[in-house]
């Protein structure tokens, strides 16, 4: 948003449901690309972290990455890896795990206070080099009840335990069907919710599984062991569809309208009530574990209406 002081990148809704609102990989992947394109090659002016619990590592302190340059900045399933060097340290890591409701907000002109800009509480904010004496910036933000974005300030990412656990990225492009059947067989766990298990694939939240699930057919609730080998190779192929799709849609769009445009995008998640657009039927909800998914009863459950767990 050119001439603005600021621009949102999107805010989360509290509460235990989070309607499709969390960063998942396509959405990140693109606030990696947004945020590569407007900081990498900056030099940090000022860090502040304002939620002292969102830090999650203690040394080195995140005071030495002041003067430090943001190399690069990528994806690392659903959270950004910000690649910072200096001439006294090398190439160091800002791991940022978004939680269920954090997000970032860039600034055009970094505001010189610690206030918050928006509704979000700042947990945050860095201040880059630029043309002018008040440069670029952005914030991290969490719009959550429970703060749950976190920070991890290390040598490699592996350093970082979710990190180290995660499964392998579904969209990377070596990623294969072989790979995905030997996840999947004999795991008796409901698929839903071993498509959001990040141990197992890296990258998928509730929304995206939905969509997942209801674009191949099958029931959320069925355990990944009882799945047919057809039914298994079409989930291959709908998971990179889904998540490859969504990727390509969100490229080039603004930070301000990254969240918005994937749930304008959603045929399934959200869409209680609605009519299905293969079959005409209703899109039911149930909910489990604090949270709450869609389905169509006559695409994926044979007409069964799923109960509350």
């Amino acid at each position: 948003m050119e001439g603005s002081s600021a621009t949102l990148a999107g805010y989360g809704m509290g509460g235990s449901w989070n309607h499709g609102r969390m960063p998942e990989s396509p959405e990140v992947q693109e606030l990696a690309n947004f945020l590569n394109a407007h900081a990498a090659g900056r030099t940090i002016r000022t860090v502040d972290v304002l939620l002292p619990k969102a830090l999650k590592t203690a040394t080195p302190p995140i005071g030495m990455l002041v003067a430090a340059r943001v190399a690069e900045v990528s994806r690392i399933a659903k959270m950004l890896d910000i690649a910072v060097e200096s001439p006294e340290d090398g190439i160091r890591h800002v791991i940022v795990h978004f939680g269920h409701d954090g997000w970032v907000l860039w600034h055009d002109s970094a505001p010189d206070d610690l206030k918050r800009a928006g509704e979000a509480t700042l947990v945050a904010r860095l201040r880059l080099s630029g043309d002018v004496a008040a440069g670029p910036g952005f914030d991290l933000t969490d719009a959550g009840q429970w703060k749950a974005l976190t920070i991890h300030l290390v040598r490699t990412p592996s350093d970082v335990p979710a990190v180290a656990k995660l499964g392998p990225d579904p969209t990377a492009p070596g990623f294969t069907e072989a790979e995905f059947a030997e996840i999947v067989a004999g795991r008796r766990k409901q698929i839903k919710a071993l498509l959001q298990d990040q141990t197992a694939l890296a990258g998928i939240g509730n929304a995206y599984s939905d969509e997942i699930l209801h674009a191949a057919q099958i029931s959320p609730v069925v355990h990944a062991a009882l799945l047919s080998g057809e039914q298994v190779s079409r989930l291959y192929r709908e998971t990179r569809a889904v998540l490859l799709g969504a990727t390509e849609a969100r490229r080039g769009v603004p930070p301000a309208e990254l969240r918005a445009s994937k749930i304008a995008a959603l045929r399934v998640h959200r869409r209680t009530g609605q009519t299905c657009w293969r079959c005409g039927g209703t899109i039911h909800e149930y909910s489990f574990s604090g949270a709450a998914a869609q389905y169509c009863p006559t695409c994926q459950t044979d007409g069964v209406l799923l109960e509350a767990g």
